[in-house]
């Protein structure tokens, strides 16, 4: 597993900050413990969207809805020797 952590935007605009005063990267990485590639990635999209925040979206889109995934779920529990292919047959002839 990954030590991945999401900057909160506060500790996003102060590294802004830091970098449109003119404080190094490397500084910058140093002082808040990042690696260098979050810092130069955050800049980066600073610079072309004038924006910090995070793309909404992002990811494989859902197969299910969660209506279906709590079905699924339920039914997946009563019957615990189900497959996923006979749960899908399941969902499909429900809906």
């Amino acid at each position: 597993m990954s030590n991945h952590q999401r900057l909160d935007d506060g500790m996003r605009w102060r590294i802004v900050w830091r970098l449109e005063a003119g404080q190094s990267q490397v500084q910058i990485c140093r002082e808040f413990n990042l690696t260098p590639s979050v810092v130069c990635n955050l800049w980066k999209q600073f610079q072309n969207t004038g924006s910090i925040e995070t793309k909404p979206g992002q990811g494989r889109p859902r197969a299910t809805t969660a209506t279906e995934d709590r079905y699924l779920s339920i039914i997946a529990r009563r019957n615990r020797g189900a497959t996923s292919s006979q749960l899908s047959r399941d969902l499909y002839a429900a809906t």
